[in-house]
């Protein structure tokens, strides 16, 4: 473990080259019917209008002598590219660090997420008629489960000891979540690998729901070149190689493993992995299901990371209770010794000759 961190002082002028924005992937659709100019809202009607769908929107930041491969961050369920922005209690957060570490950073919103924007998603859209326009949010997290599903305490409001999360900025962090809209991880993916296609190799760091997105846009682009993966939701199998899995402890299912082909599988498997995850995650049957779902998604990663090495892969586990790094919650990246988890995905990067 790093005895100090690598970052520079963050009161030292940040130094970038290039910074800019761009939308990448998705398509083009038409409504049906005929399109009358003489009408403009009241009411309103879709009918002949073409909309872009299903892209990504990507910021990016590129300092002078950037190493050679950029890094992609991927957010999570519920949350936009700001997890990966300033800190809720104003720090700089993994955006910046990377950037003053000499990487380009890329940092992404979903289709149909944030600045991805409306209408920007699968689902009712895909088969626009008449007035149907913006489709059923399909979850949002309200700030109780944002709580307990952050792993920010037992229950709502009520911090584990010890918690690395600034307890002091719990209101700005619960106005970062956002609404699900219609998410689809084949439409989220296939953005993801337009993204890669366009700016070329580069790693891919994800968090949580993004976790999946990852896995999927690195079997089907050839550029992504590592991935380091936050506590992600779902693992990726091949089809004939599911793990079994138990129940939660109220008897229902997580959907913490998804099948892919072999071939598909085999493309995740060629490169370098390392999936990180934090503290306070129940090893038994916990009652609080948002809290026992991370029991299951961690025991999916660890079947992932097995069937990845023996398939001739380079996965590993960074469980940071077990080299002395206690405290963290979901959001590892925003907590408070988030310099000192920036520096071990360094570390990672470095051994596997990727920075």
């Amino acid at each position: 473990m790093p005895t100090e961190s690598k970052a520079s002082n963050p009161r030292e002028p940040l130094t970038i080259s290039e910074q800019g924005s761009f939308f990448v992937g998705g398509r083009i659709i038409k409504a049906a019917g005929s399109y009358d100019p003489s009408r403009f809202f009241l009411p309103f009607s879709s009918e002949g209008q073409t909309y872009a769908i299903e892209h990504l929107y990507a910021q990016y930041q590129i300092p002078p002598k950037a190493r050679q491969l950029p890094i992609v961050m991927v957010h999570g369920g519920g949350q936009t590219g700001k997890s990966w922005e300033t800190t809720p209690d104003g720090r700089e957060g993994f955006q910046t660090i990377f950037v003053r570490r000499r990487f380009a950073v890329y940092v992404i919103d979903f289709p149909g997420r944030g600045r991805a924007g409306i209408p920007s998603f699968s689902g009712p859209l895909g088969n626009l008629a008449g007035t149907q326009v913006i489709p059923a949010v399909t979850v949002h997290f309200g700030h109780e489960l944002s709580f307990l599903a952050g792993r920010l305490g037992p229950k709502p409001f009520e911090f584990y000891p010890q918690t690395q999360f600034p307890k002091e900025a719990l209101g700005e962090f619960l106005r970062q979540s956002v609404a699900g809209i219609a998410d689809d991880a084949g439409v989220i993916s296939d953005a993801i690998a337009a993204l890669f296609d366009r700016i070329g190799p580069a790693i891919l760091v994800t968090h949580s729901q993004g976790g999946l997105m990852g896995w999927l846009a690195a079997a089907k682009s050839a550029n992504v070149k590592a991935i380091v993966a936050y506590e992600p939701f779902v693992s990726c199998f091949s089809e004939d190689e599911l793990p079994d899995l138990p129940p939660l402890s109220d008897g229902s299912r997580a959907p913490s493993a998804e099948a892919v082909s072999a071939k598909e599988f085999a493309s995740i498997a060629k490169i370098p992995i390392q999936i990180v995850w934090g503290d306070n995650i129940p090893k038994d049957p916990h009652p609080v299901v948002a809290t026992d779902v991370w029991r299951l998604c961690k025991m999916a990663s660890r079947e992932f990371v097995d069937r990845v090495n023996r398939h001739g892969g380079d996965a590993s586990i960074l469980d940071l209770p077990s080299v002395g790094i206690r405290g963290n919650t979901h959001f590892p990246f925003s907590d408070l010794n988030s310099l000192n988890i920036a520096d071990l995905m360094s570390d990672f990067l470095h051994g596997k000759g990727v920075d």
